[in-house]
């Protein structure tokens, strides 16, 4: 369902990343870890078509990203490390307008709408103003209106920052539902923890390079760390480059 092909973004001063090739199967979630700056934000906004590749290529359900944009974004619900929101309109505003960009037909998306922010538990909150949100629940907010559209692949970055541990469950619980409908799953995270648990595979990446690739356990034996946690599998990874 996504396949990045010898993916490389060169800024000149900085080899963002270098070379990266991997794929992600349908209802597979897939976890992308590295230090700050390793690569993973630009993989990202590479993958939603959000900045073009210097070379290498994004499929994504058999199209690529750089030659049918449109129908390439039409398959992906994307959520930035950074999102976007309109403040000055309520919860069900911002949906309704989302909902328009990805041509959501009208006769559903109230009710998809409605189904969704009492699914985020943002419903009571539906016709406030979003600058009344918390910052928890417009990062709820902006993970809600990227399902809207029925995404086959859900790319996010960092879905986690600044959620409550209730948050943090139902987001998790969130995306497993998803992946078992055979949506496929591709999350960037700092919360080890959260990958450890969430994530079918690993894509450790350092320096603009995928270092390791595989479930924990296959980490561990990449690592030589016999059955350790995540994190000290991926310090471990990272010291060796």
């Amino acid at each position: 369902m996504i396949e990045l092909k010898q993916l490389t973004k060169d800024y000149g001063t900085t080899l963002a990343v270098d070379n990266l090739s991997l794929s992600v199967a349908t209802g597979e979630i897939y976890g992308f870890i590295g230090p700050n700056g390793a690569g993973k934000t630009t993989t990202i906004r590479m993958m939603g078509g959000i900045i073009e590749p210097t070379a290498g290529s994004v499929i994504i359900a058999g199209i690529d990203v750089h030659k049918e944009p449109v129908a390439a974004k039409n398959m992906i619900g994307f959520v930035p490390d950074r999102p976007f929101l309109y403040e000055k309109l309520t919860g069900m505003e911002f949906l309704k307008f989302i909902g328009d960009l990805y041509h959501v037909d009208l006769q559903d998306l109230y009710h998809k709408s409605k189904e969704l922010l009492k699914q985020f538990s943002l419903w009571d909150w539906a016709n406030e103003i979003i600058e009344a949100y918390s910052h928890g629940m417009k990062q709820r907010l902006i993970i809600a209106a990227a399902l809207l559209h029925d995404p086959k692949v859900m790319v996010i970055d960092e879905p986690m920052v600044g959620l409550d541990p209730e948050a943090v469950r139902m987001v998790r619980d969130i995306l497993k539902g998803l992946a078992a409908q055979n949506v496929t799953v591709f999350v960037s995270t700092h919360t080890l923890s959260l990958a450890e648990d969430l994530c079918d595979r690993i894509g450790v990446i350092h320096k603009g390079t995928l270092i390791a690739e595989g479930t924990v356990a296959e980490l561990n034996l990449a690592a030589k760390t016999g059955e350790a946690r995540l994190e000290e599998v991926f310090l471990t990874l990272v010291r060796e480059v």
